[in-house]
């Protein structure tokens, strides 16, 4: 019998995961985004869910056509379930100059072929309180 990956592998595999689907947004490369994405997953979008691969393909699909990547982002916090079956990243949305202006949250799930594919995702403006 195989053991089960221990957390900080698991931990490991959906990092490498988040930044493998961010690095399709640096490639300009659509299909290879849709790849990371289950078939049900849902993009809150702001409170305007986007059910479905389908509907999240073609809401995001203008976000490749420029030549440039509009934005980038990087989890700068992973965690998994002891089950090894759920993880949530977090971290940074850039704009091209660097400057943080969201965050995101993702949920993944991995699949009995040992893939993770995204569920869940949303993001938040960053709000900087100036008078602290």
């Amino acid at each position: 019998m195989v053991a089960a990956p221990s957390r900080e592998a698991l931990v490991q595999q959906v990092t490498e995961t988040e930044i493998a689907f961010a690095k399709t947004m640096a490639d300009r490369d659509h299909a290879a985004f849709l790849g990371f994405v289950a078939e049900e997953a849902v993009f809150l979008n702001g409170g305007k869910p986007l059910r479905g691969k389908a509907a999240i393909s073609a809401h995001w699909k203008r976000f490749f056509s420029a030549a440039a990547a509009p934005f980038s982002w990087q989890p700068d916090l992973v965690e998994v379930l002891p089950s090894g079956t759920l993880a949530q990243s977090i971290g940074p949305v850039l704009a091209p100059d660097g400057k943080v202006f969201a965050r995101f949250y993702s949920v993944w799930r991995r699949g009995a072929d040992g893939k993770w594919q995204i569920v869940f995702d949303n993001g938040y403006s960053e709000c900087r309180n100036a008078g602290n």
